[in-house]
């Protein structure tokens, strides 16, 4: 590693010995030495230790899955595995190295595996994090290495197709938001987790001149950039301070309702970009005569200010219910975040409403709307092969979002006066529900997704020796039978929230990020309504 002023505190911890690693074989215990969900009892069991033994029964079960796919060596994760827990794929993101983290403190705190054990893990992860290439100006990592030795990827393993290296804004949220958990869960990996934390500038992503609230000092993140020219669209930047030539995505993350609004909330605690940014997203599109009318649905709404800056707080309408609504209407874009910033508890008038809703929305369509019988919708390994995005269609501000069926059925009911209705009345196919989307709605509707999960284990099939595979198909029962690094870190990380009184938010929330976040949480007012 090459010590630069940009990570002089890394190496001062690394020179002091704040990672003292000893992997080795034998560091990590055997597969199946923890008792899972597949050994207990009934599923049925209705008390709340009944319950909690189903819920730490399907995270011994998931851990098995992410000890399986990561390299003793390295300490990272790879991207997916097979079902038998044989095969990891040689590839990783930081996304799935965060959530690796923060599931390994989860596994610690639930009594899967010993403190030993997590510490060694987590320190030989950082150990390899402080010393594989990265983008030396930002300190932000690329989006693809290899597990197996931490090089970065610049040919796709197997294919040997090119690899552009790619430095996600979304993906260095995830990652930096687990140094923070490391930090405060593993005291004795504080020092390295904060450097690498620090070292980590989101300004290189914040265009201070970009979107509606560009003017009133707002700005968007730039889906990421790229360090050489890319094939295909880019456009040339740099909003860092070191005046070197960046190649950024030609889109914004421009929605409220996304995963990668992370990005903004760490950026805003670090001080990298203004408080302003949290408001320079949009609810939905504006309602303004046809301008807009590619949206799935009208949105009703009014605008409000925030710190100066106009916010068109546009709702959709889904059954009665009135809600903020994701790009592809997917679980996973409005509750990830949810896992560690405590946005209902901060939010009582936008996000504890929202969340809400769209738990109602996403167990509405699966079980009144749609027949399907189960109900959990995202991105997730495609049991038709592949990958594929799922989501509420319905509830997706694209016209053309994630469907919640094989057959990729598209909900159109028009945009008044401006685009008439295409198919207002669909039918249905082979809906294909996520298991993972499901364990995020945990906090607000925990006996149905307790019922639905055990439907999908007991009466789909849809689980193996690491826990839930990754999807199915409700009509054919095609399962894809595989582990996806993301999916079972959220799954870990809900278990460990539900069971230990929200302990990966305890451990991610300081008194310095509430101070700078929850303000902008509590002033918005979304238009939500559960009726």
């Amino acid at each position: 590693m090459k010590c630069t002023p940009k990570i002089a505190a890394l190496c001062a911890a690394l020179v002091a010995g704040a990672l003292i690693v000893a992997p080795s074989a034998s560091a990590y215990p055997a597969q199946g030495a923890v008792k899972g969900a597949s050994d207990s009892d009934s599923d049925s069991d209705s008390d709340s230790d009944g319950e909690a033994k189903v819920l730490k029964g399907y995270a011994a079960d998931t851990w098995k899955s992410l000890s399986a796919m990561t390299s003793k060596k390295t300490g990272l994760p790879a991207d997916k595995l097979a079902g038998d827990l044989s095969t990891p794929s040689d590839n990783t993101s930081p996304t799935n190295i965060g959530g690796y983290l923060w599931s390994t403190i989860s596994a610690r705190d639930l009594g899967i595996i010993s403190k030993t054990d997590a510490y060694t893990r987590m320190a030989t992860t950082l150990e390899t994090l402080a010393s594989i290439e990265r983008h030396e100006p930002s300190g932000m990592y690329y989006n693809w290495y290899s597990p197996l030795d931490g090089h970065k990827l610049t040919v796709w393993p197997g294919s040997g197709d090119p690899v552009d290296p790619f430095l996600s804004t979304v993906d260095n949220g995830w990652l930096a938001a687990s140094f923070r958990i490391v930090a405060e869960a593993e005291p004795r990996l504080a020092p390295a987790a904060h450097a690498l934390y620090e070292s980590m500038d989101f300004s290189y992503f914040h265009d201070l001149t970009a979107g509606a609230g560009a003017a009133y000092g707002a700005g968007l993140n730039r889906g990421g950039f790229w360090a050489a020219p890319p094939p295909g669209c880019s456009v040339l930047g740099n909003y860092g301070d070191d005046g070197s030539e960046l190649y950024y995505t030609c889109h914004y993350y421009d929605t409220t309702v996304s995963e990668a609004r992370i990005a903004t909330y760490i950026g805003i605690a670090k001080g990298d970009i203004p408080e302003k940014a949290y408001y320079g997203t949009l609810r939905t599109m504006p309602d303004r005569g046809c301008d807009f009318s590619w949206q799935e649905q009208k949105p009703t709404g009014e605008t409000r200010e925030y710190l100066g800056v106009p916010v068109y707080e546009g709702v959709y309408q889904y059954r009665g219910t009135s809600l903020v609504p994701a790009w592809g209407g997917s679980m996973f874009e409005a509750l990830m975040p949810d896992l560690l910033v405590p946005e209902a508890e901060w939010g009582a008038r936008s996000w504890a409403i929202n969340h809400r809703a769209t738990v109602r929305a996403q167990k509405e369509h699966g079980l009144d709307e749609a027949g399907y019988g189960y109900w959990g919708f995202s991105p997730a390994s495609d049991p038709f092969a592949g990958y594929a995005e799922y989501g509420v269609e319905e509830v997706g501000m694209s016209t053309d979002g994630y469907a919640s069926d094989k057959e990729r059925t598209n909900v159109d009911k028009g945009y008044d006066g401006c685009r008439e209705a295409a198919n207002p009345t669909p039918t249905f196919g082979d809906g294909v529900v996520t298991p993972h989307a499901a364990f995020l709605a945990l906090p607000y509707d925990k006996a149905g997704v307790l019922q639905n999960l055990a439907g999908i284990k007991n009466n789909l099939g849809a689980y193996g020796p690491g826990g839930f595979y990754d999807a199915v198909a409700t009509k054919s029962g095609t399962v894809a039978a595989r582990y996806l690094s993301l999916d079972q870190s959220m799954i870990m990380a809900a278990i460990a929230n539900e069971l230990l009184d929200d302990r990966v938010k305890d451990y991610f929330v300081d008194s310095g990020f509430e101070a700078a976040v929850r303000p902008l949480i509590a002033a918005q007012v979304f238009g939500s309504r559960l009726e």
